[in-house]
C-alpha cells in the first residue's frame, strides 16, 4: 500500500519512525457530468473573475478572505514556518481507556506502519504497552495543512490511527430529541428486546452494499443492451413508513426475523410438544359425592372440535380412566356385601350345631338319669 505520509510517532523520548498509509478504501461508483442533449461531458475550468483567463493548477495559491471581501494571500511558505511541533510527528499527549472516546469524534482510519528495520523495536514495543495496558494513546499530527487529533489502537499485529474531530466541532443535539412526553410499556421493550436478540446475531463482515450492487447490474445491463435502455424498476416498497400500531409492528418484525432465518418452524413444533405435555398433565379426575358414586356413571360428552384445550385422544382417555376407577369401586363394594353375608351364614351356621349339640346331649343326660333310678319292689301279702 502506498504510505501519504511520513514522519515519526513521539514516544516520550522515543522517536519511532513509520509511514501513514489508508485504512479504509472508497468503493462507491462515481458519475460524470454529461450535457444530456449530445452526451458530451461537462468540465469545470478555473477561470480568473479579473482577467477571465483560464489558470493552470501551478498558478492558483491560498488566500484568507476577510469580512470585508478583501483577501490576504498566504503562502507555503507562511505555514511551514508556523511552530508546529507536530508537523512530521505524532505526538502521544496521554492514555486513556477507549470508552472514553465519544463515537461522533471518529474520523478517518489509518495503518501506521514502522518505517525502516531500526524502527522494528520500538514500534513493537508501544504496540505491546497498548495491548497489555487496555488503554488507547490519545495523540496530535498535522496533515493537509492542519494539525489534527488521532487515537491509537492496536488492531491485530499493527498499530491504527484514527482521525478524531476535536471536542469543539460536535455539535450539541439541541432541538434533536422528541419534545412529547411518550410512555413505554413494559411489553413494548420485551418486544423490542426480542427482536433485537433475533437481529443480533447477523455478522457484521456479511454485510454488503447492495445500492453499489444493483448499480453495477443497472450499468452491465445497459452497456450490453446499448444507450437509450429503460433501467430497471425499482422494487415496490415492502410497507408504509407510518407506523400504526406499534404491538403489531414489533410482533410482525419478530415473526419476520424468525421467518427470514427459519426458526418459525422450530419454534411452532416446540409450541406444539408443549401443548400435547400440558394436555397430558391436565388429566384430574374430579372427586364427587357418595350419591354420585353409587351412581352408574355418565358417559363423557364428545369434545367440541377446535377448542384449543384439550384433544379428543386426551378427553377420551380421561374418560376411560374415569370409568375404570367408578367400575373398580363397585366390584369392591360388592365384594365387600358378599364376604360380610358369608360370614353371617357361617355364623349362624354354627350357631345351630352347637344348639343342636348341646340338645342332644341334655337329652342323653337325661336318659342316662332315669335308667340309674332303683325299680320298687313289689309288696308281698303275708
Amino acid at each position: 500500500m502506498r504510505s501519504i505520509w511520513n514522519g515519526a510517532i513521539s514516544f516520550g523520548l522515543v522517536s519511532i519512525p513509520i509511514k501513514l498509509v489508508n485504512a479504509t478504501e472508497n468503493h462507491s461508483i462515481s458519475f460524470r457530468q454529461i450535457h444530456t442533449a449530445d452526451g458530451g461531458r461537462i468540465r469545470y475550468r478555473k477561470v480568473c473573475e479579473l482577467d477571465g483567463e483560464e489558470v493552470s493548477a501551478a498558478e492558483i495559491g491560498k488566500g484568507y478572505e476577510e469580512a470585508d471581501g478583501s483577501v490576504i494571500p498566504i503562502t507555503d511558505e507562511d505555514l511551514s514556518a508556523l511552530p508546529l511541533p507536530t508537523a512530521k510527528t505524532i505526538e502521544i499527549v496521554t492514555f486513556v481507556p477507549a470508552s472514553e472516546i465519544d463515537p461522533l469524534q471518529m474520523d478517518a482510519a489509518y495503518y501506521l506502519a514502522a518505517n525502516g528495520i531500526p524502527a522494528a523495536k520500538p514500534y513493537t514495543l508501544l504496540r505491546e504497552a497498548l495491548k497489555r495496558s487496555d488503554r488507547v494513546a490519545i495523540a496530535k499530527f498535522a496533515l493537509r495543512g492542519r494539525e489534527r487529533l488521532g487515537m491509537l489502537r492496536v488492531v491485530d499485529d499493527v498499530i491504527a490511527m484514527h482521525g478524531l474531530l476535536w471536542p469543539d466541532e460536535i455539535r450539541a443535539p439541541e432541538g434533536v430529541a422528541p419534545e412529547t412526553e411518550v410512555t413505554v410499556r413494559e411489553a413494548e421493550l420485551d418486544l423490542a428486546d426480542a427482536l433485537m436478540a433475533t437481529l443480533g446475531d447477523v455478522e457484521v463482515a456479511s454485510l454488503h452494499d447492495d445500492y453499489r450492487t444493483a448499480v453495477e447490474a443497472m450499468l452491465a445491463a445497459k452497456s450490453e443492451s446499448g444507450e437509450g435502455q429503460a433501467a430497471p424498476e425499482a422494487p415496490a416498497p415492502s410497507g408504509s413508513a407510518q407506523v400504526i400500531d406499534l404491538m403489531a409492528a414489533l410482533e410482525k418484525s419478530v415473526r419476520a426475523a424468525k421467518a427470514s432465518r427459519g426458526e418459525a418452524a422450530a419454534d411452532e413444533e416446540a409450541r406444539g410438544e408443549e401443548r400435547g405435555e400440558a394436555a397430558e398433565v391436565a388429566e384430574v379426575t374430579p372427586i364427587r359425592p357418595k350419591a354420585a358414586r353409587r351412581a352408574a356413571p355418565k358417559t363423557t360428552a364428545a369434545p367440541k372440535a377446535a377448542t384449543g384445550k384439550k384433544s379428543t385422544a386426551a378427553t377420551k382417555k380421561a374418560a376411560a380412566q374415569t370409568a375404570a376407577k367408578t367400575t373398580a369401586k363397585t366390584t369392591a363394594k360388592s365384594a365387600a356385601k358378599t364376604a360380610k353375608t358369608a360370614t353371617a351364614a357361617t355364623a349362624a351356621t354354627a350357631a345351630t350345631k352347637k344348639t343342636t349339640a348341646a340338645k342332644t346331649t341334655a337329652a342323653s343326660a337325661k336318659k342316662t338319669a332315669a335308667s340309674k333310678k332303683p325299680t320298687p319292689r313289689k309288696r308281698t301279702s303275708a
